[in-house]
């Protein structure tokens, strides 16, 4: 043929047009690094950018940490005090913003799909690609099944109005929220204290209900406690709902809300970028890295050296005074585990089974940095019952604590021991951990690739088996639904 077309490879495209694509913020620090190993053209420099960047990948990865919500709020000794955490590599700062990122919502895994786990206390719940599947007890109707189902031994998926795309999850011992893609609010479950946001109070909700209150405000984030739940909106706003005997609604008193209610006294101090609901006290972590814990000051977890209630939103000053910025948190029922901005661990609350990490049970008024684990980058942290889950930046996960029925994913050891120090859950070793959730005695986690792992009780099918009663050593389980659905899209492709 007389016309025939050469075929371009991308050495031929211009050096500015190929670092606009490495910087369109669609890539993630593992594609730039597997790009930069493969060709010699993404190694280059091409005078595009200072001498100090190695490479064009190098230069466009700082361009993406630069826009990365995370890393924008942060300060001048916070960035560099990161940099040098992350051993000077920009490939690494941006390794851990976007890990820090998925770990707390969804899991870009490398099939393509989306995923994110979270723990009830005796049930499971999962998205995939914007549906959800969930297993274990449905107590009042914490699964979303309806009245008729008492336990799934499978993880089923859940039926919510058509084009509901779930982006983010919260399970608590009684009920479920669920924040859909345009920002809407499905709860189910125990409404007798409000905490599913609905007048309603005479029956469970068996299956997910929309939020009426909240129509109109869109959401990102929710956060259920034991008898109320948070709702963090789009601009940085909280409201909350349920029962406020400790002041955990943040309002300043002690009366329930019946509705989703605005946290006014959070209104002053910047946007809030994260939530946690512990059993009765609530934190949120705004912009500038500061913590405000409120509610139940009875186990220590408000992090203010005192044991009283606060009825309102009170900063954490410790970190204040230091200086340092907190980027993530996780409210368990009795201790608190907070990440910070470098990527180093602080706890604090009651030390019990050895929770709080530091080799001791003694308890933690305020928060106290965990220096077994400062040589690694973490990128997420999990508290529940007496044990806690450090997720690091190399995809390793460190559990301490107690047992609890197998829940750390310590084989060799027994039942109800505990581990006073951080260790490596060695079991897991072979694979790159995106996300870990634990709950009453069970754990959950998936990996980068989108494989689900589990440990621990199973005796309500939380874990998502119906043959075992319990997994000591992480155990990998499926969905036959996700599977069928596969499929049927391969055959039909």
């Amino acid at each position: 043929m007389a016309d025939r077309v050469r075929c371009a490879s991308i050495e031929d495209l211009p050096s500015h047009l190929i670092l606009e694509i490495l910087s369109s913020g669609r890539l993630s620090a593992v594609d730039l690094v597997c790009l930069e190993l493969t060709s010699r053209l993404f190694r280059g420099s091409h005078g595009l950018f200072p001498h100090k960047f190695r490479s064009l990948v190098d230069f466009a990865a700082f361009q993406l940490c630069g826009s990365h919500p995370i890393y924008a709020p942060l300060g001048p000794n916070a960035r560099t005090e990161l940099f040098n955490r992350c051993s000077g590599s920009w490939k690494r700062v941006l390794r851990f913003l976007q890990s820090v990122e998925q770990s707390s919502s969804m899991v870009e895994t490398s099939a393509g799909n989306q995923m994110q786990i979270r723990t009830g206390r005796f049930h499971s719940l999962l998205i995939n690609d914007s549906s959800v599947y969930s297993c274990g007890s449905s107590l009042c109707g914490v699964l979303g099944h309806g009245p008729e189902t008492t336990q799934c031994v499978a993880f089923t998926r859940i039926n919510f109005p058509s084009r509901a795309h779930v982006i983010q999850l919260s399970a608590s011992h009684n009920h479920a929220a669920f924040v859909m893609e345009s920002g809407e609010v499905f709860t189910c479950g125990d409404n007798s204290s409000f905490c599913c946001g609905h007048r309603d109070t005479g029956r469970p909700i068996f299956r997910p209900r929309l939020v009426e209150a909240l129509k109109g405000i869109p959401c990102k984030q929710v956060g259920a406690g034991l008898s109320f739940t948070m709702f963090l909106t789009t601009q940085g706003r909280v409201y909350t709902c349920g029962t406020n005997a400790h002041g955990q609604l943040g309002h300043g008193d002690t009366l329930d809300r019946p509705t989703p209610t605005i946290v006014e006294l959070l209104e002053s101090v910047g946007s809030v970028v994260q939530i946690s609901a512990g059993p009765s006290y609530a934190l949120a972590v705004t912009d500038d890295g500061t913590i405000y814990s409120f509610g139940s000051g009875t186990n220590l977890c408000l992090g203010h050296g005192e044991q009283h209630n606060e009825l309102q939103p009170r900063a954490i000053q410790s970190f204040r005074r230091k200086g340092i910025h907190i980027v993530r948190v996780s409210a368990g029922d009795e201790h608190v585990v907070a990440l910070d901005s470098s990527g180093i661990v602080y706890t604090w609350g009651k030390g019990y089974c050895g929770a709080l990490g530091h080799g001791d049970e003694i308890d933690k008024t305020t928060p106290e940095l965990l220096i077994s684990l400062k040589i690694h980058v973490a990128v997420q942290v999990c508290a529940s019952k007496r044990k806690t889950f450090v997720l690091v930046d190399d995809g390793s996960v460190y559990g301490f604590g107690w047992m609890g029925f197998g829940s750390l994913g310590f084989p060799d050891r027994g039942a109800s021991d505990k581990i006073m120090r951080p260790r490596i859950l060695d079991s897991l070793r072979p694979h790159h951990i995106s996300q870990v959730s634990t709950g009453l005695y069970h754990t959950v986690v998936v990996t980068n690739r989108g494989r689900i792992f589990g440990f621990g009780d199973n005796e309500r099918a939380q874990l998502g088996h119906d043959t075992l009663r319990g997994c000591l050593e992480p155990t990998e389980f499926f969905i036959q639904e996700m599977e069928s659905d596969a499929s049927r899209v391969s055959e039909s492709g």
